[in-house]
């Protein structure tokens, strides 16, 4: 490959250029060391010579200037030099020398410090060493100079007998180096081959990218360009899939939020990772609190939940159950699917992610078909006693003789009431119907009068009102008005004004009134009749329900009237309500905005 070619080469030309940097530091450093130590060895010798000599010796001399000076300093060259400069005496050369007052050790000598210097000598042509010592007189004055020179080879001179040896042991160590750079250079080179065809491969493009003809660009190897391009489409890929996980996240989350089932999702532990809305909503927490990452039984607070998930857990199957749960103060029945979820790994290992739950609320639909069944039972109770005397006594007109007329007529009056009581079933059965169906939605609300409302009611029940000598009292005011169903108002005010003539006693009074307190407008009737007992009052707006079901039918009720009232109350966004104690007349109203 061609990254290893210029890898090798760049890592041994860098290898060869540090190792002979190094070689000439460590040379060099040896080199000053060899000579720093020979002047040091000097020094020392040059003290101890002065000692053998005698210092009042050598002082005594310098004093008198002349005569000869014994001393054998064997392989070094002794020099004695005046404080002018002149050699006094040499060891090794007779006659006269060069004044010394320029060398470097003689000047630091003759200013009382230890001197020392490295050159060629003028006079023998060899590479000394100095040591120079300074000589005091009696009265400490510096009179002349101690000089101790050597003849030392040159540094390469000592060392070139080794030369060969050295080369080749640096040679061997090049060699390795050569080596190890080229394993890891090749090494280099197979790990970068294999990190591209991993990334082109994760890329999904590797055969094109093996086609695409590489070229270098400012120096870069091809491979890392192989490299840089797999990354930027993988890098590319990686972006929109990521988006595309982000899309599937907001449209998950949008569905979830628009389901009005409660869906929950939690792991082996039981540990929550996705609650709606609406199941946050059931559980009775705060819209912005976040339930996740709680168990369910925190969360929740029902013990069936958790008992139901163990059990999905447990089994490894789907299950779908009613369960009765008491959420926000009141009991529910839901319709409960949990299931568990998988994996491919884990499903092929046989373990199990999580467990999905969906909780559907049905104690209206239970509800609602528990009042159809009543409806339907209520009805048939309700029409079976009147077509059983219709037709007993129709039966009894069929095998009459028609001679006896006044029994004749008793047994059409009793026909003609109980065919009455089943129109009026089914007349109030047919606005039951209108108003639950939203027919009433064709007739729009309109700004009128109540006053005139509340005279159509009392004038249609003003006859039965005279047979009972019941005074009717209307206290709705003239300029009230509200946006109503004029129709429907009617109806609801017939409704209760008829029931307050039939449960109120002779000679008595019912009041019929209107008025507007807190932004809402308040329809009232009231009467000093029989009243209700407290047990009665939740119930009395439902279908069929009746406090004294005979006395019911003997004034002719359907059972209906007031749970068309509260039908006529829900239709203009408001509420029938009542207030009453046995024996002490009741109070029905119908509020509304």
């Amino acid at each position: 490959m061609n990254i290893f070619r210029k890898s090798l080469l760049t890592l041994s030309l860098a290898a060869l250029g540090l190792s002979a940097v190094m070689v000439v530091s460590v040379l060099a450093s040896m080199n000053s060391l060899y000579y720093e130590t020979n002047a040091n060895a000097l020094r020392d010798t040059a003290n101890a010579m002065i000692t053998l000599a005698g210092e009042d010796r050598l002082a005594d001399y310098f004093a008198e200037g002349r005569g000869d000076f014994s001393y054998n300093p064997g392989v070094y060259r002794l020099t004695l030099i005046d404080r002018a400069g002149y050699v006094l005496w040499d060891s090794q050369i007779e006659g006269t020398l060069v004044n010394h007052i320029n060398r470097e050790e003689v000047l630091a000598a003759l200013a009382g410090n230890e001197g020392s210097a490295r050159r060629n000598s003028l006079n023998t042509g060899m590479r000394q060493i100095y040591s120079a010592l300074p000589i005091h007189a009696a009265d400490g004055n510096v009179i002349g100079v101690f000089r101790l020179s050597l003849d030392i080879p040159d540094f390469w001179q000592r060392i070139s007998p080794a030369g060969l040896s050295f080369l080749l042991f640096a040679g061997l160590l090049a060699v390795i180096g050569f080596a190890a750079i080229a394993a890891f250079s090749r090494s280099l080179s197979v790990s970068l081959a294999r990190l591209v065809s991993i990334a082109q491969t994760a890329a999904g493009d590797s055969q094109n990218t093996e086609q695409l003809p590489l070229v270098s660009v400012s120096g870069e190897a091809i491979e890392f360009l192989a490299l840089e391009t797999a990354l930027r489409s993988m890098t590319s890929e990686l972006n929109l899939r990521i988006e595309q996980a982000r899309a599937e996240g907001r449209k998950l989350e949008a569905i979830l939020d628009g389901i009005s089932e409660a869906v929950l999702a939690m792991d082996e532990k039981f540990i929550l990772h996705l609650v709606n809305p609406c199941a946050r909503t059931l559980f009775g927490t705060d819209k912005d609190q976040d339930l996740r990452g709680l168990s369910l039984l925190e969360a929740v607070r029902s013990t069936e939940l958790e008992q139901i998930a163990k059990k999905v857990l447990a089994e490894g199957r789907s299950l779908d159950m009613e369960l009765r749960l008491h959420t926000a103060g009141m009991e529910q029945l839901f319709q409960v699917f949990a299931s568990p979820f998988y994996t491919a790994s884990a499903e092929t290992e046989k373990g199990r992610n999580g467990i999905v739950m969906v909780l559907t609320d049905v104690t209206r639909l239970v509800r609602l078909e528990q009042v159809r069944k009543d409806f339907v039972a209520n009805v048939s109770h309700e029409l079976r006693t009147p077509i059983q005397l219709i037709k007993g006594f129709s039966e009894n007109l069929e095998d009459s003789s028609f001679e006896d007329k006044e029994q004749t007529r008793r047994f059409i009056k009793i026909i003609h009431k109980n065919a009455g009581v089943m129109e009026n079933l089914t007349d109030d059965l047919l606005v039951l119907a209108g108003l639950e169906n939203g027919d009433s939605a064709h007739s729009d609300m309109e700004e009128q009068q109540l006053a005139p409302l509340f005279a159509d009611a009392i004038i249609s029940v003003e006859s039965q009102a005279r047979k009972k000598r019941i005074e009717i009292i209307d206290n709705c005011p003239a300029d009230l008005k509200a946006k109503v169903h004029g129709s429907f108002i009617t109806q609801a005010l017939i409704n209760l004004l008829d029931n307050a003539i039939k449960y109120s006693p002779e000679k008595s009074r019912v009041w019929a009134s209107a008025f507007r307190e807190n932004g809402e407008t308040t329809l009232e009737v009231k009467d000093e009749g029989i009243g209700i007992s407290a047990e009665h009052l939740e119930r009395i707006f439902e279908r069929f329900y009746r406090i004294d079901r005979v006395h019911s039918r003997e004034a002719g009720g359907t059972g209906l009237g007031l749970s068309i009232v509260r039908h006529i109350a829900l239709l203009h966004r408001g509420i029938a309500q009542v207030e009453s104690h046995a024996g002490e007349g009741s109070v029905f109203r119908i509020k509304f905005p």
